[in-house]
């Protein structure tokens, strides 16, 4: 078949490299001969479905003939009601990286610029690049967002700032006092992005609750949150925003219509009633974020910190890909994190603690095999 021709495509998309997601398990195990792959790269929580989204989603499979609920009527009720928030001020995507996609989408032209950490998580990058905009990216500062530089890169152009809270890949976050600090100072003509994601593992109590403090306060914010992460249901793609009313309305129009299906609405329902289970998850992580932070430091590695999200960073002081292609052989998957602005440094994602005990002996095997090549 022919290619299309060149002017055919928008020139925007000419210089821009998509999100890359690892390689499936099983592909990796075939590739390389493997009898077992512990993955640890993509922040996904190392425990399935609570056992209520189990059963909801068993009982939602009966009526899968049927399109799903396009506006998440249930969902997006229960929600309001859990923040006390309004239903109009609650917006529902395939994770919280799909409503970066719409949001981007809904308030974004070429020209207008975008203003986040770097490295910090690429989608606020990618959907910027998309549609023409200019992402202006700023340095993180002991790997932290730098909220007074942040604050120094918005210019009349800009529309959206992200603050990634706490931060992807290095999993660190800002103090209340630095964020109270950012609002009081931001221009009124930007909308602040707060990327919750990681909101349910953090107990750290100078950890700001952005809908109660910031969005419930009157600030101009809109923040995210994800059920991909402790209540694992990565796979189904349900996040979740809290922001201005007409501002969801937008983001209706950009959305797809049926973008989020029955089961992971009825999933995402049911799991909100199960504390006990995400307590029990938060605590797991913690222990898990110490066991994992203490076997990367005992390897020789750098670890940023405090980390609060389910993973943490590493600092290698070198090119990256070279040691997560020796781990890769070692049956480990990690996340190489050039794409995310920092070649040299890997981000590792919490998991149970005999795939920590799996990925400390998997470092000793990859050390003695670069030693005799």
């Amino acid at each position: 078949m022919a290619d299309v021709p060149a002017g055919f495509l928008r020139p925007t998309l000419a210089g821009l490299v998509p999100y890359e997601p690892g390689k499936p398990v099983e592909e990796v195990q075939r590739e390389l001969g493997l009898e077992r792959i512990v993955k640890l790269a993509s922040n996904e929580g190392p425990y399935g479905p609570f056992p209520e989204a189990l059963q909801a989603m068993a009982r939602a499979a009966e009526g899968l003939n049927r399109y799903p609920d396009g506006g998440a009527y249930r969902l997006r009720k229960a929600l309001s009601e859990r923040h006390g928030v309004r239903f109009d001020e609650i917006a529902i995507g395939a994770g919280a990286d799909g409503l970066i996609d719409v949001l981007s989408q809904a308030t974004l032209d070429s020209g207008d610029e975008v203003v986040c950490g770097w490295p910090s998580f690429p989608s606020y990058v990618i959907y910027a690049l998309k549609l023409g905009a200019e992402p202006v990216l700023v340095s993180l500062r002991e790997h932290r967002y730098d909220l007074e530089a942040l604050l120094g890169a918005v210019t009349e152009r800009t529309k959206l700032v992200y603050v990634c809270q706490p931060n992807n890949p290095t999993g660190t976050m800002n103090t209340r006092k630095e964020l109270d600090d950012y609002f009081e100072r931001v221009p009124e003509h930007v909308l602040t992005v707060v990327d919750q994601a990681y909101f349910e593992y953090i107990d750290d109590p100078e950890y700001p609750d952005a809908v109660e403090e910031y969005f419930k306060a009157g600030r101009r914010v809109f923040v995210t949150r994800t059920f991909s992460k402790i209540y694992g249901l990565a796979g189904l793609r349900v996040g979740y925003g809290v922001g201005p009313a007409n501002l969801v309305t937008a983001l209706g129009k950009t959305r797809r219509a049926f973008d989020l299906s029955t089961p992971a609405q009825e999933a995402a329902l049911a799991s909100l009633d199960a504390p006990e289970e995400l307590a029990r998850r938060r605590e797991l992580n913690g222990r898990g974020r110490a066991d994992l932070e203490r076997i990367l430091r005992e390897a020789g590695y750098t670890v940023a910190g405090p980390a609060v999200g389910n993973f943490v960073y590493a600092d290698l002081g070198e090119d990256a890909q070279p040691f997560f292609e020796a781990l890769l052989r070692q049956g480990v998957i990690v996340r190489p994190l050039a794409a995310f602005g920092a070649p040299q440094a890997i981000r590792v994602t919490v998991g149970t603690p005999e795939e920590h005990v799996f990925l400390a002996d998997a470092l000793v095997r990859a050390r003695t095999a670069a030693a005799a090549s």
